[in-house]
């Protein structure tokens, strides 16, 4: 039986690497700067490959209420962890899109040692802030979408994907995706 996220990092690691979540973001966007060499194939392949991402994400976040209540809504009725999973399908297309497969295996270590440990301690926090989570937990698998959704209600909020702010990170893809087309059309 493969261990629950929880137990695979040690917490002071996990504790780390939170902290270095923001610092290693700017050196994937250097990194990815630097290194792509992008076409107008791989572009637009990455886009298509990352944009789904994008929409999970903000689809997520219409309906993250963060700390106030256990969000079952939306794709949390699929899986736990749809933002992170977003995350993931955008940093995935957007290095297919630089073409070169040493960004996708950087973008993929860092998921891996960065955000896998960032997962495990939100999960801690949930499981402490809302007594229901570990039933909730129990249903629904952390990152690959289940096919029978957990119950829920409410319905996505315009208003609280604005209040998450998750408009940046489609702004963010908007520049990556703008800085490899011109890449990918003036070389460099």
């Amino acid at each position: 039986m493969p261990k629950p996220v929880s137990m695979l990092f040690p917490k002071a690691y996990a504790d780390l690497v939170a902290r270095l979540r923001v610092p290693t973001g700017f050196l994937l966007v250097a990194a990815f700067a630097w290194f792509s060499q992008p076409t107008a194939q791989s572009v637009w392949m990455g886009t298509s490959l990352a944009l789904p991402g994008l929409l999970l994400r903000a689809w997520a976040a219409g309906h993250l209420r963060k700390n106030a209540t256990l969000t079952t809504s939306g794709p949390y009725r699929f899986v736990r962890n749809p933002l992170y999973l977003g995350t993931l399908m955008v940093a995935m297309g957007l290095a297919a899109a630089t073409a070169q497969p040493a960004l996708a295996v950087l973008f993929a270590a860092v998921f891996l040692l960065i955000y896998l440990p960032a997962v495990m301690l939100e999960e801690q926090h949930l499981r402490n802030l809302f007594a229901d989570f570990p039933k909730y937990a129990a249903k629904v698998p952390l990152f690959v979408p289940y096919c029978r959704p957990y119950p829920a209600s409410a319905r996505f909020s315009f208003q609280q994907y604005l209040h998450n702010r998750e408009y940046e990170a489609a702004l963010g893809f908007l520049v990556g995706v703008a800085f490899l087309v011109a890449k990918a059309q003036f070389g460099g």
